[in-house]
């Protein structure tokens, strides 16, 4: 996956120490993302964690899993498939993302802690998550930007652009350089869909 990324010359690779991270410009068109931006709206609830609810204030945003049987997207799901070169199975469903003003994600990881009371369900049902896929669906007034906190570097939301960036280290192990921030709106509202990848089979 790695060489099919470097070879394409429609992915650009992102200097940051720790990771490999890389980015897409126009992977969505403006169309496309007016249209995730509506879908997340209908189905936006308040986002938690395994082991943190809304109120801890640690992800104040709102999110949910877009409807896998609809044609755009299914389509787009497929598209970050066949770019990464990962068999379907292995992705989880496409999950919409709502940020308000003062709405944010403090730093975290998207690999799963063993060691939480969560890990057994989730090894059972893929395992590790392996590789993220993170799409910006507008533009925002102010702030919100993706912050890498280890690699000290940060992203300004771009409509249509996907990041995607390694949440494993070639051996299996836990990325700890790929802990990020989505870093609270200031004006307007932040609108992205991720997709994670699993070392297995994802139930």
């Amino acid at each position: 996956m790695r060489a099919r990324l470097a070879a394409n010359a429609e992915v650009y690779p992102v200097k940051a120490e720790g990771i490999e991270l890389f980015a897409v410009g126009g992977f969505l068109s403006d169309g496309e993302c007016a249209q995730l931006c509506a879908m997340i709206d209908a189905i936006a609830k308040p986002s938690a964690l395994h082991e943190l609810d809304y109120a801890s204030g640690y992800r104040t945003s709102y999110s949910g899993d877009l409807d896998p049987r609809d044609d755009l997207v299914a389509g787009i799901s497929r598209r970050i498939d066949a770019l990464l070169g990962i068999a379907p199975e292995f992705g989880e469903p496409v999950q919409g993302q709502r940020y308000l003003p003062g709405q944010q994600f403090k730093p975290h990881n998207d690999w799963f802690y063993t060691s939480e009371g969560y890990w057994p369900q989730e090894e059972a049902r893929g395992g590790q998550r392996s590789w993220t896929a993170m799409a910006y669906c507008n533009a925002v007034e102010a702030g919100g930007a993706t912050e890498f906190v280890a690699a000290g570097i940060q992203i300004e939301p771009k409509p249509g652009v996907l990041l995607v960036w390694n949440n494993a280290l070639p051996d299996g192990r836990p990325n700890e350089a790929t802990l990020h921030a989505g870093l609270p709106v200031e004006r307007g509202a932040k609108y992205i869909i991720t997709k994670w990848y699993r070392t297995r089979a994802w139930r």
